[in-house]
Protein backbone atom coordinates (compact mmCIF):
# COMPACT_ATOMS: atom_id res chain seq x y z
CA UNK A 1 0.00 0.00 0.00
CA UNK A 2 2.66 2.49 1.02
CA UNK A 3 4.86 1.69 -2.00
CA UNK A 4 1.91 2.33 -4.34
CA UNK A 5 1.39 5.84 -2.99
CA UNK A 6 2.43 8.81 -5.08
CA UNK A 7 2.39 12.55 -4.29
CA UNK A 8 -0.30 14.57 -6.10
CA UNK A 9 0.75 16.09 -9.41
CA UNK A 10 1.22 19.89 -9.35
CA UNK A 11 -1.17 20.15 -12.30
CA UNK A 12 -3.95 19.06 -9.95
CA UNK A 13 -3.63 22.26 -7.92
CA UNK A 14 -6.16 23.89 -10.24
CA UNK A 15 -8.79 21.89 -8.34
CA UNK A 16 -8.07 24.00 -5.28
CA UNK A 17 -9.85 26.86 -7.05
CA UNK A 18 -13.05 25.16 -5.91
CA UNK A 19 -12.37 26.95 -2.62
CA UNK A 20 -14.41 29.88 -3.92
CA UNK A 21 -17.51 27.68 -3.77
CA UNK A 22 -17.11 27.00 -0.05
CA UNK A 23 -17.74 30.60 1.07
CA UNK A 24 -21.27 30.96 -0.37
CA UNK A 25 -22.09 27.46 0.90
CA UNK A 26 -20.93 28.48 4.36
CA UNK A 27 -23.39 31.40 4.27
CA UNK A 28 -26.23 29.31 2.82
CA UNK A 29 -25.84 26.67 5.52
CA UNK A 30 -25.27 29.09 8.41
CA UNK A 31 -28.65 28.29 9.99
CA UNK A 32 -27.91 24.56 9.91
CA UNK A 33 -24.45 25.14 11.36
CA UNK A 34 -25.87 27.30 14.16
CA UNK A 35 -28.12 24.41 15.17
CA UNK A 36 -25.27 21.96 15.70
CA UNK A 37 -24.57 20.59 19.21
CA UNK A 38 -23.15 23.21 21.53
CA UNK A 39 -20.16 23.14 23.80
CA UNK A 40 -19.96 24.22 27.44
CA UNK A 41 -16.66 26.02 27.64
CA UNK A 42 -14.47 23.02 26.87
CA UNK A 43 -10.95 24.04 25.74
CA UNK A 44 -10.17 23.63 22.05
CA UNK A 45 -6.80 24.25 20.41
CA UNK A 46 -6.68 24.74 16.61
CA UNK A 47 -3.36 24.17 14.83
CA UNK A 48 -2.69 25.56 11.32
CA UNK A 49 -1.06 23.81 8.38
CA UNK A 50 2.46 24.07 7.04
CA UNK A 51 3.39 27.65 6.16
CA UNK A 52 0.20 29.05 7.68
CA UNK A 53 -0.63 30.84 10.92
CA UNK A 54 -3.61 31.45 13.16
CA UNK A 55 -5.24 33.70 10.56
CA UNK A 56 -5.91 30.68 8.33
CA UNK A 57 -8.11 29.09 10.98
CA UNK A 58 -9.92 32.29 12.03
CA UNK A 59 -13.31 31.33 10.57
CA UNK A 60 -13.27 27.88 12.14
CA UNK A 61 -12.25 29.28 15.53
CA UNK A 62 -14.99 31.92 15.37
CA UNK A 63 -17.59 29.27 14.57
CA UNK A 64 -16.53 27.06 17.48
CA UNK A 65 -16.59 30.01 19.86
CA UNK A 66 -20.16 30.71 18.76
CA UNK A 67 -21.00 27.13 19.68
CA UNK A 68 -19.72 27.73 23.19
CA UNK A 69 -16.19 26.34 23.20
CA UNK A 70 -13.17 28.08 24.69
CA UNK A 71 -11.06 28.20 21.53
CA UNK A 72 -7.45 29.19 21.09
CA UNK A 73 -4.91 29.32 18.30
CA UNK A 74 -1.35 28.25 18.82
CA UNK A 75 0.12 31.81 18.81
CA UNK A 76 3.38 30.67 17.19
CA UNK A 77 3.23 32.58 13.91
CA UNK A 78 3.58 30.78 10.58
CA UNK A 79 4.26 27.06 10.78
CA UNK A 80 7.83 26.23 9.77
CA UNK A 81 7.13 22.51 9.54
CA UNK A 82 9.96 21.81 11.98
CA UNK A 83 8.56 19.09 14.27
CA UNK A 84 11.51 19.12 16.69
CA UNK A 85 11.04 22.84 17.26
CA UNK A 86 7.25 23.07 17.25
CA UNK A 87 6.08 19.95 19.09
CA UNK A 88 7.52 20.94 22.51
CA UNK A 89 5.93 24.39 22.16
CA UNK A 90 2.57 22.91 21.20
CA UNK A 91 2.79 20.54 24.16
CA UNK A 92 3.47 23.43 26.53
CA UNK A 93 0.43 25.25 25.11
CA UNK A 94 -1.76 22.19 25.58
CA UNK A 95 -0.56 21.58 29.13
CA UNK A 96 -1.15 25.23 30.03
CA UNK A 97 -4.69 25.12 28.63
CA UNK A 98 -5.39 21.85 30.43
CA UNK A 99 -4.19 23.21 33.77
CA UNK A 100 -6.22 26.40 33.47
CA UNK A 101 -9.40 24.59 32.50
CA UNK A 102 -8.72 21.56 34.72
CA UNK A 103 -9.74 19.25 31.89
CA UNK A 104 -8.10 17.68 28.82
CA UNK A 105 -7.97 19.70 25.60
CA UNK A 106 -9.66 18.97 22.28
CA UNK A 107 -7.11 19.52 19.50
CA UNK A 108 -7.96 20.20 15.85
CA UNK A 109 -5.10 20.18 13.35
CA UNK A 110 -5.19 21.12 9.68
CA UNK A 111 -2.70 19.20 7.52
CA UNK A 112 0.73 19.43 9.24
CA UNK A 113 -1.08 20.81 12.29
CA UNK A 114 -2.90 17.50 12.51
CA UNK A 115 0.41 15.67 12.57
CA UNK A 116 1.51 17.82 15.52
CA UNK A 117 -1.83 17.15 17.23
CA UNK A 118 -1.39 13.40 16.87
CA UNK A 119 2.20 13.47 18.12
CA UNK A 120 1.19 15.63 21.08
CA UNK A 121 -1.49 13.06 21.94
CA UNK A 122 1.10 10.29 21.62
CA UNK A 123 3.36 12.12 24.08
CA UNK A 124 0.76 13.32 26.61
CA UNK A 125 -2.52 11.40 26.17
CA UNK A 126 -3.78 12.43 29.60
CA UNK A 127 -3.86 16.10 28.53
CA UNK A 128 -5.79 15.60 25.28
CA UNK A 129 -9.44 14.54 25.15
CA UNK A 130 -9.62 13.99 21.40
CA UNK A 131 -7.91 14.87 18.13
CA UNK A 132 -9.53 15.92 14.84
CA UNK A 133 -7.31 16.09 11.77
CA UNK A 134 -8.09 17.79 8.46
CA UNK A 135 -6.27 16.47 5.41
CA UNK A 136 -3.36 15.27 7.53
CA UNK A 137 -0.79 12.90 6.03
CA UNK A 138 -0.15 10.20 8.64
CA UNK A 139 1.91 8.14 6.18
CA UNK A 140 5.19 9.44 4.79
CA UNK A 141 5.06 13.01 6.08
CA UNK A 142 5.73 15.32 3.11
CA UNK A 143 6.66 12.36 0.86
CA UNK A 144 3.10 12.02 -0.44
CA UNK A 145 2.28 15.70 -0.67
CA UNK A 146 2.62 18.14 -3.54
CA UNK A 147 5.58 19.65 -1.66
CA UNK A 148 7.60 16.43 -1.98
CA UNK A 149 9.57 17.67 -5.00
CA UNK A 150 10.55 20.88 -3.21
CA UNK A 151 11.76 18.92 -0.17
CA UNK A 152 13.74 16.61 -2.44
CA UNK A 153 15.43 19.55 -4.16
CA UNK A 154 16.47 20.86 -0.74
CA UNK A 155 18.22 17.57 -0.06
CA UNK A 156 15.72 16.25 2.49
CA UNK A 157 15.78 12.45 2.77
CA UNK A 158 12.05 11.78 2.43
CA UNK A 159 12.46 8.01 2.69
CA UNK A 160 14.23 8.33 6.05
CA UNK A 161 11.55 10.73 7.27
CA UNK A 162 8.79 8.35 6.14
CA UNK A 163 10.49 5.45 7.92
CA UNK A 164 10.72 7.44 11.16
CA UNK A 165 7.03 8.35 10.95
CA UNK A 166 6.11 4.72 10.29
CA UNK A 167 8.10 3.69 13.37
CA UNK A 168 6.32 6.27 15.54
CA UNK A 169 2.93 5.18 14.22
CA UNK A 170 3.53 1.73 15.69
CA UNK A 171 3.20 3.33 19.14
CA UNK A 172 -0.58 3.31 19.11
CA UNK A 173 -2.54 6.41 20.03
CA UNK A 174 -4.71 6.12 23.14
CA UNK A 175 -6.59 9.31 22.30
CA UNK A 176 -9.65 9.06 20.01
CA UNK A 177 -8.94 10.52 16.56
CA UNK A 178 -11.31 11.65 13.82
CA UNK A 179 -9.40 11.87 10.53
CA UNK A 180 -11.26 13.93 7.94
CA UNK A 181 -9.95 13.57 4.40
CA UNK A 182 -10.94 14.24 0.80
CA UNK A 183 -10.17 12.56 -2.51
CA UNK A 184 -10.35 16.04 -4.03
CA UNK A 185 -7.31 17.12 -1.99
CA UNK A 186 -4.68 18.38 -4.44
CA UNK A 187 -2.00 18.93 -1.77
CA UNK A 188 -1.99 15.60 0.09
CA UNK A 189 -2.60 12.15 -1.37
CA UNK A 190 -5.81 11.05 0.35
CA UNK A 191 -4.44 7.53 0.87
CA UNK A 192 -1.70 9.02 3.07
CA UNK A 193 -4.42 10.29 5.44
CA UNK A 194 -5.53 6.76 6.34
CA UNK A 195 -4.17 5.40 9.62
CA UNK A 196 -3.74 1.64 9.23
CA UNK A 197 -2.24 1.21 12.70
CA UNK A 198 -4.62 2.85 15.14
CA UNK A 199 -7.78 1.09 16.35
CA UNK A 200 -9.09 4.30 17.89
CA UNK A 201 -9.34 6.23 14.63
CA UNK A 202 -12.48 7.16 12.70
CA UNK A 203 -11.95 8.11 9.06
CA UNK A 204 -14.51 10.47 7.53
CA UNK A 205 -14.48 11.28 3.83
CA UNK A 206 -15.76 14.68 2.66
CA UNK A 207 -15.98 16.48 -0.66
CA UNK A 208 -13.74 19.52 -0.53
CA UNK A 209 -10.24 20.70 -1.41
CA UNK A 210 -7.21 20.89 0.85
CA UNK A 211 -7.61 24.63 1.36
CA UNK A 212 -11.36 24.11 1.66
CA UNK A 213 -11.01 22.14 4.90
CA UNK A 214 -10.86 25.44 6.77
CA UNK A 215 -14.02 26.85 5.18
CA UNK A 216 -16.25 23.90 4.30
CA UNK A 217 -19.68 23.80 5.98
CA UNK A 218 -19.59 20.01 5.67
CA UNK A 219 -16.34 19.89 7.61
CA UNK A 220 -17.58 22.40 10.18
CA UNK A 221 -20.69 20.28 10.83
CA UNK A 222 -18.64 17.13 11.32
CA UNK A 223 -16.27 18.91 13.70
CA UNK A 224 -19.17 20.28 15.76
CA UNK A 225 -20.75 16.84 16.04
CA UNK A 226 -17.52 15.07 16.93
CA UNK A 227 -16.59 17.64 19.55
CA UNK A 228 -19.97 17.20 21.22
CA UNK A 229 -20.20 13.42 20.97
CA UNK A 230 -17.25 11.08 20.94
CA UNK A 231 -17.83 8.43 18.27
CA UNK A 232 -16.89 4.90 19.25
CA UNK A 233 -14.83 3.28 16.51
CA UNK A 234 -13.68 -0.28 16.07
CA UNK A 235 -10.46 -1.73 14.70
CA UNK A 236 -9.37 -0.51 11.29
CA UNK A 237 -10.00 -2.96 8.47
CA UNK A 238 -7.31 -4.16 6.09
CA UNK A 239 -5.24 -1.49 4.27
CA UNK A 240 -7.08 -2.21 1.03
CA UNK A 241 -10.35 -1.11 2.64
CA UNK A 242 -9.78 1.99 4.79
CA UNK A 243 -12.41 2.74 7.40
CA UNK A 244 -14.37 5.74 6.29
CA UNK A 245 -17.73 7.44 6.41
CA UNK A 246 -19.06 9.63 3.65
CA UNK A 247 -20.75 12.93 4.44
Amino acid sequence: MIKALQPPRPTGLIREARLVLEFPLLVLRSVELARQPRGHGEPVLVLPGYGAGDGSTAILKTYLRLLGYRVSGWHLGRSSGNVAELLPRVLRRILSMSRKSQQPVRVIGWSFGGYLAREAARERPEAIHQVITLGTPVVGGPKYTVAARAFHRRGVDLDAMAAEIESRNKVLLQTPVTAIYSRGDAFVAWEACIDHHGSNVEHVEVRTTHIGFGFSPEVFRIIAQRLANEVQVGPNPSPSKPSRRRH
